[in-house]
């Protein structure tokens, strides 16, 4: 008996090992079509070369392999994996598969204080001010509100007790309320300005620089990590809170340091592209159909096929009707809507029981 359940554990740990193998290839080729693909198509020589050597290539192809597209793919790969680690995570610390990074209100509350910073570039007093570092200020204001928005919920949270429905409901309330805020400012400023939150709203790639992908690289890492290193005690907390408690987890800290953690990852690389939905529950879904539940696997699994399926999709954006590029989020509100329906009309929809 004990040599099956050796074997068995055996056959799952290398099947795991194969599939997330599989997916960094994958990750991988998908990047090197990226840096070729596009409104000026480049041979895959020079690719290499300018990867490898680029002082020997001419400006312009260095230009757009380095600078434009390289860290385009980079903050596609970075917000990707935040946003699908974040899904997973906050889907354990809920216990509810249709959690997401938007839950809690962090997309509303972003949108609300990009839309703020947009706004506020046309008033007299600051529009001087406001022209040299619009889009900074667009970043910062939008990071500002997106972590806030956690913090509101901490201090619910305190009050009234960290419950998952508490959270969550928390999460609604305060999104309705930047929403609305969003609403009235879509409502009274004029065409340019309406234009250009819609534009945010719809979420792109179009904020990539290689300024953005260093910043944005050390929070990611960093925050996915202590996420990786709490997966225990998310294992524990899928079985139920009072399991994970006589397992010694502190069910409070885990909780609201985990959604903290999840928040600023999301929120920092969603100031730099926009509201790019469902690539924080398309990516845990297909890692748990893949790999299980798990989540010291799940976890890396997840943050794979987000980046894959985000780069994927900011590829075809920009190559499908070339020379005009559709937004990103545009492309995964089609995916995500595809995707969701056939997991409803499947005869196998476990993954909503």
């Amino acid at each position: 008996m004990d040599e099956d359940i050796e074997i068995l554990y055996n056959r799952e740990w290398h099947h795991r090992w194969l599939v997330l193998g599989a997916l960094l290839l994958a990750l991988l080729a998908a990047g090197f079509y990226a840096l070729n693909a596009g409104s000026i198509h480049l041979s895959v020589m020079e690719v290499i070369d300018a990867l490898i050597k680029p002082n020997a290539l001419d400006t312009q192809t260095r230009m757009i392999v380095l600078d434009l597209r390289m860290p385009r793919i980079l903050l596609a790969v970075l917000t990707g994996a935040s946003l699908a680690v974040a899904g997973t995570v906050m889907q354990a610390l809920m216990r509810n598969p249709l959690v997401s990074p938007f839950t809690l209100g962090m997309s509303s509350a972003a949108s609300f204080g990009a839309a703020c910073a947009i706004v506020m570039s046309s008033l007299p007093l600051l529009s001087l001010a406001f022209m040299e570092y619009q889009d900074a200020f667009i970043v910062l204001s939008a990071f500002t509100f997106g972590i806030g928005s956690v913090f509101l919920i901490y201090a619910i949270s305190l009050r009234r007790g960290s419950t998952s429905a508490t959270l969550i409901l928390a999460g609604v309330v305060l999104g309705y309320i930047f929403q609305a805020g969003l609403m009235v400012l879509q409502y009274t400023t004029d065409n340019e300005k309406l234009r250009q939150i819609t534009l945010w709203l719809m979420g792109g790639m179009w904020g990539a620089n290689w300024s953005a992908v260093i910043l944005v690289t050390p929070i990611v890492i960093i925050c996915c990590a202590y996420l990786l290193y709490k997966a225990w005690d998310l294992n524990a907390l899928l079985a139920g809170d009072e399991v994970a408690q006589n397992a010694g987890v502190e069910i409070r800290k885990v909780r609201l340091l985990g959604l903290f953690f999840c928040t600023l990852a999301s929120s920092a690389c969603l100031a730099f592209t926009g509201i790019i939905g469902f690539i924080g529950l398309i990516g845990p879904h297909i890692g748990r159909l893949l790999i299980g539940q798990d989540n010291r696997y799940l976890i890396p699994c997840s943050a794979l096929l987000g980046a894959l399926i985000l780069m994927v999709s900011d590829t075809i954006g920009r190559t499908i009707i070339e020379p005009v590029e559709i937004p990103v989020g545009v492309i995964m509100y089609l995916l995500g809507g595809v995707f969701f329906m056939y997991l409803i009309l499947s005869k196998d929809n476990r993954i909503f029981t």
